[in-house]
């Protein structure tokens, strides 16, 4: 884990103006970088409940759906929507929970990330935030907001006790995702970078 600043990871540089047309898969948010690589801006929220469980989603590609994952609430921003903005809407739309702007704290992580998604290579820059909801007033998790593509390789949401997660199978993203939970459980307002991954 560092302190740099993110810009300086040593990634991709970010999409060009062109950008290019639709890809099979992919929402309007992402564009082909000048490195080739399909490229957005996310906002990605670490969910809280009054217990420090996590809430989490399960997903595969559709073109490896024998390989799933675990990864925090979140997507790509809309074009000129503030990060703040995208991740309260992504928390609406896939869970059905209305958090307000100022219950995010942070961003408490920043990260770039390189991954394979429907035979395409992408990356995709991350702002990650802190909310924390009241297990009594959630209720049912909804899957009414989701899109088609998040219908298709979404598979699951689940709360997770943190020493459970650190014990799971499967691959969690980001890496070491409850050791990093538990780091901003009490958060002392420093923002950190966690560089470059490659998943």
């Amino acid at each position: 884990m560092t302190t740099t600043d993110p810009q300086d990871h040593g990634a991709a540089p970010g999409p060009s103006a062109a950008g290019g047309g639709a890809v099979r898969g992919f929402g309007p948010e992402w564009r082909r970088g000048e490195d080739g690589l399909l490229f957005r801006r996310a906002a990605r929220v670490i969910l809280l409940d009054e217990h420090d469980r996590v809430l989490l989603v399960r997903g595969h590609d559709a073109d490896q759906p024998e390989r799933s994952w675990w990864f925090t609430v979140g997507g790509g921003l809309d074009d000129g929507e503030d990060v703040r903005a995208a991740a309260v809407r992504e928390v609406r739309e896939e869970t059905g929970i209305a958090l307000a702007v100022d219950a995010l704290v942070g961003p408490v992580f920043t990260r770039s990330a390189i991954f394979d998604f429907f035979a395409q290579h992408c990356r995709q820059d991350e702002e990650i935030f802190l909310a924390r909801v009241s297990s009594a007033d959630v209720g049912a998790l909804s899957r009414a907001g989701w899109t088609d593509v998040e219908q298709d390789v979404i598979d699951e949401l689940r709360w997770w006790d943190l020493d459970a997660l650190a014990a799971v199978d499967l691959e969690v993203f980001p890496e070491d995702l409850a050791e990093l939970v538990r780091s901003v459980l009490v958060w002392d307002g420093r923002v950190r970078h966690l560089g470059l991954t490659r998943e």
